[in-house]
């Protein structure tokens, strides 16, 4: 995921031209859609191998409680995708001109953000895990529910950037993360048991 972002974010200047400040107003949202698409790049495979090799099932029948290990699954794939994103985004950041205001913001966005883009993203690959070609499916099944995270985080750079306040914005990322915690787990084990028992 770091190399598509860090791709993605060369290509952008060669397809809307070098001007500094256009780069600058689009820059929020073009580093916003990156960390979406890299994030929805790897959801299809954090319960694929598993599932595979036949952990997957042992892990269903296994006296713990599933909560616990499908939260060990998500923060395993946020640090593996959200987390790098978020720490190298004031570099790609620097690439688009974005204003040394909106970076501060945009890490801290994009660590809310990218931590529900896991939760979301793994109840999609639960549901997913057992079909041969579950990729585009994912897609379509958790592409929505990414928008208001999409919408919010790159409206809190462009506050923070045009000097308003970002704060609100930050404060429904969080909100939405807490909404995520505290449900996506029962779901994504609910996905897998169907998709395991299917």
């Amino acid at each position: 995921p770091l190399l598509f972002f860090a791709m993605v974010v060369a290509l952008f200047p060669l397809g809307l031209g070098p001007a500094p400040d256009r780069l600058a107003d689009f820059a929020p949202g073009i580093l916003w859609i990156i960390a979406l698409l890299s994030n929805l790049l790897t959801s299809d495979a954090v319960f694929r191998s598993d599932f595979e090799d036949g952990s997957l099932e042992q892990l269903l029948l296994s006296p713990q409680p599933l909560f616990m290990s499908v939260l060990a699954y998500i923060a395993a794939h946020w640090l593996i995708t959200g987390l790098l994103l978020a720490l190298v985004s004031p570099l790609f950041a620097v690439m688009l001109n974005l204003p040394a205001q909106g970076t501060g913001t945009l890490l801290v966005s994009l660590l809310l953000g990218t931590a529900v883009l896991s939760l979301v993203g793994c109840i999609g690959a639960a549901l997913t895990v057992g079909l041969k070609r579950g990729g585009m499916l994912i897609s379509l099944l958790i592409l929505p529910f990414y928008m208001p995270v999409l919408i919010f985080g790159s409206a809190a750079v462009q506050a923070a950037v045009r000097g308003g306040p970002a704060g609100p914005y930050l404060a429904i990322l969080g909100a939405l993360l807490c909404l995520a915690i505290a449900l996506a787990p029962l779901a994504i084990a609910a996905g897998l048991r169907i998709s395991v028992d299917a």
